[in-house]
């Protein structure tokens, strides 16, 4: 049985199921689900809590169905957690797992409620036995990352329930952008940004003023997050993300391989399709899925096969000032070159191409480079 995190807290006031399997890569949403099905368990008399932490090949599988069945001398209930950072318990866990699935299902449960903690778990894991028996055996929570798009939204439910709001219409929203601007990438920030607004100001409505006055500029940005907000087009947001990402010390070099292997997947996708292939059978062949997959869909029609090789181009250039070797026609600086390369490809998926393109300094260093 699968329930997203806000369904949590109903089906806890519907009663405890013998296991709960929490998989996800956010820690504050991972901690907060992970406690209340502590505090439900505590409530239900739950007592003692038993952790297990799965570090490696050397652990000993044997004492997690051993230490769950065995007697305790405090409390005829005990909580059972069983934590597995990586994600993969191997051959042995994986049996281990399956077991301890089928002693649930037997009757283990009665006394003991266990949690067990994952990771992000992809496709092939989430199909894999000891995961299905699991499930099976239980309750699976999936916690996935909230993206730009409905931060604003999260943050305004957590505002509210401490009793704050932001205003109505435009200018709540502009407030609620500036927020998530700060924040991005960084929930656990965000959420202590939020509650410092609730000990600064009265419950109540928050002005633009109070939010800007107080919220700090915490968001952290991940290379891949880049490098779709430049195939979606948002130059603004790319641009403030790369910055982010210089000032906190990521590898130029990671971040123009990134740009370039989106480029070098575009002209391939871009030539199969020529060639006759299906899009989507490209797209798959080119191990393209996911966010990417639709923003390809949406991007390629718009990328002619002479812009696809000044990008080509323009990357083999970046390429090698990342790496400390000069060119005539660009700028010195590894980074300027990147945020170059980056508008290159964020201005026609934004659709801003050719005469359309607004006059000024940023489109003319967008000049194309002669080949």
């Amino acid at each position: 049985m699968q329930i997203r995190p806000d369904q949590l807290a109903h089906h806890l006031r519907q009663g405890l199921r013998p296991l709960y399997v929490v998989h996800g890569d956010e820690p504050l949403q991972v901690q907060e689900v992970g406690d209340a099905i502590r505090a439900a368990a505590r409530a239900a008399g739950h007592g003692e809590r038993i952790v297990y932490t799965v570090a490696g090949a050397s652990f000993d599988w044997s004492e997690l169905l051993a230490g769950a069945q065995a007697l305790s001398l405090f409390s005829a209930k005990r909580l059972v957690e069983i934590r597995i950072p990586s994600g993969k318990p191997g051959k042995d866990g994986s049996e281990a797992l399956q077991r301890y699935a089928q002693a649930v299902a037997g009757g283990l449960g009665e006394e003991v409620v266990t949690l067990v903690i994952l990771p992000r778990l992809d496709k092939a894991t989430q199909a894999s036995a000891w995961f299905s028996a699991l499930d099976a055996a239980g309750v699976s929570v999936r916690i996935d990352p909230i993206d730009r798009q409905a931060l604003p939204r999260w943050i305004a439910q957590r505002l509210a329930a401490q009793g704050q709001r932001v205003a109505p219409g435009e200018d709540g929203e502009r407030t609620l952008a500036f927020f998530a601007d700060r924040v991005e990438g960084n929930l656990l920030a965000a959420h202590q940004e939020i509650q410092k607004l609730g000990l600064l100001y009265p419950e109540g409505e928050l002005g633009f003023e109070q939010v800007e006055a107080a919220v700090l500029n915490v968001a952290r940005y991940d290379v891949f997050k880049f490098t779709e907000a430049v195939l979606a087009g948002q130059v603004v947001r790319a641009l403030r993300m790369l910055d982010g990402l210089q000032a906190e010390g990521e590898a130029a070099v990671l971040v123009h391989w990134a740009l370039a292997e989106d480029i070098r997947a575009l002209k391939r996708v871009k030539d199969a399709t020529a060639a006759g292939r299906p899009l989507p059978m490209a797209l798959r062949e080119n191990r393209v899925w996911g966010v990417k997959e639709k923003l390809y869909e949406r991007v390629l029609p718009r990328l002619t096969d002479t812009v696809l090789h000044g990008l080509l181009h323009a990357a083999q250039v970046c390429d090698g000032l990342v790496k400390g070797l000069p060119h005539p026609d660009w700028p010195a600086d590894p980074w300027q070159a990147l945020r170059r390369l980056a508008l290159m490809l964020a201005e026609p998926c934004a659709g801003i191409t050719g005469p359309a393109a607004p006059a000024g300094p940023r489109c003319l260093a967008l000049k194309p480079l002669a080949l």
